[in-house]
C-alpha cells in the first residue's frame, strides 16, 4: 500500500497533464462498466474542461507528476432554487491510494471551486452499491437526497 509523504496537490488540469489524467477518466468508465472506451473521444472531451472555460473544469491530484486522481465539474442551474450548481460529474482515486484523503481533498477543493463561482450548491450522484465511495461522502456532512435519477437513451 502506498503512503502519501505529503497531502495531495489539488489544481485545474492543464494541457499537458491531461495526457496523464486520461488513464484515470478511462479507469473511470471502467469501474461503471463503460462498454465501449475511445481514448481519443475522450481527450476531446475532457479538453473543454482544461481552465479557463465555460463548461466546467477537470481537477487533478497530484503527488510530484503522479497523477493520484480527479474530479470533474460541470457549471450547471437549478429552476428549483433558481441559482447557479456545480455538479460534480465524476470523482476517481487511484486504487493503492483510496483512504489516504484524496477523495476528500478532491471534494474539498471542488466545494471551493463552487463557493468561488458563488454557487449555490455542489452536487454529485453515486451507485447505490458504490459502498466505499458512500462512506467517503457521508462523512462530508453534504445530505443524500431521495431523488431517483432516470435515462432517456437518445
Amino acid at each position: 500500500m502506498l503512503i502519501l509523504a505529503t497531502p495531495p496537490r489539488i489544481e485545474p488540469a492543464r494541457q499537458e497533464q491531461l495526457e496523464a489524467l486520461l488513464p484515470l477518466i478511462a479507469a473511470y468508465q471502467r469501474f461503471y462498466q463503460v462498454e465501449e472506451i475511445d481514448p481519443e473521444r475522450n481527450r476531446i472531451f475532457f479538453e473543454r474542461f482544461l481552465a479557463p472555460s465555460e463548461e466546467g473544469i477537470l481537477l487533478g491530484a497530484w503527488e510530484g507528476e503522479r497523477p493520484l486522481g480527479h474530479a470533474c465539474l460541470y457549471w450547471t442551474f437549478s429552476s428549483l432554487i433558481p441559482a447557479e450548481i456545480v455538479l460534480l460529474n465524476d470523482l476517481y482515486v487511484v486504487e493503492e491510494v483510496r483512504g489516504k484523503g484524496v477523495g476528500r481533498a478532491l471534494i474539498e477543493a471542488a466545494a471551493e471551486v463552487a463557493r468561488g463561482r458563488g454557487a449555490h450548491h455542489l452536487e454529485w450522484f453515486t451507485a447505490p452499491d458504490n459502498t466505499v465511495a458512500r462512506r467517503l461522502y457521508d462523512s462530508t456532512g453534504a445530505q443524500r437526497e431521495d431523488w431517483i435519477s432516470y435515462d432517456l437513451d437518445l
